[in-house]
């Protein structure tokens, strides 16, 4: 075996010379025990990891839970208390109703005026709460705002309005109740 490494330079500086029936122990940093640890510390500490994995999961699911909860409660509340605002704006309203009906001694055109106040104070809330009037007179007709209950014969263009029963009314885009109307026939030929 001297011999193979002294022809091979390779071998010769790769380590000792080792003659017959030696043996060359390995060097002290190179033990098993030295540079890996045991099978039971890998465990321990896999253990440990999954451990707090699984107690960060748990408190991420309690968190969620509680989101979730407190979003639930904040929609029934908002649905509860949603026309707060608008039944606020109300009572005035009533008030000068209940006004007008306790004065006995009032006369036609004072009982009147009352009226057309209180008139002003309700379109006042339809205003602050975004309700938008729907008087279609003249327009052409719309399916998406207007319900029409009678076709008439009329000097306006086919498909106009020409009469408004009831007027409708929306709540921001979205219609509360369509304008009841009558509409133009097209012209026969």
């Amino acid at each position: 075996m001297q011999e193979v490494q002294q022809d091979n330079p390779a071998l010769a500086e790769a380590g000792p010379k080792v003659g017959a029936g030696e043996t060359v122990a390995p060097p002290p940093e190179a033990t098993a025990t030295d540079t890996m640890p045991s099978l039971e510390e890998l465990l321990k500490a896999a253990e440990l990891k999954a451990a707090e994995h699984h107690d960060a999961w748990l408190r991420a699911k309690a968190e969620t839970e509680n989101l979730r909860r407190r979003a639930q409660e904040d929609v029934s509340k908002a649905h509860k208390f949603a026309a707060e605002k608008f039944a606020g704006e109300l009572l005035a309203v009533k008030d000068s109703l209940e006004a007008a009906l306790a004065n006995e001694t009032q006369t036609v055109d004072a009982l009147k005026a009352g009226v057309e106040l209180t008139l002003k104070q309700l379109v006042a809330a339809f205003e602050k709460s975004s309700v938008k009037e729907l008087n279609p007179l003249g327009e052409k007709f719309d399916p998406h705002f207007h319900q029409a209950i009678a076709m008439v014969d009329a000097e306006q263009e086919a498909n106009t309005v020409v009469s408004v029963l009831q007027k409708g009314y929306a709540l921001h885009d979205r219609i509360l109740r369509p304008a009841l109307v009558t509409v133009a026939k097209p012209k026969a030929a």
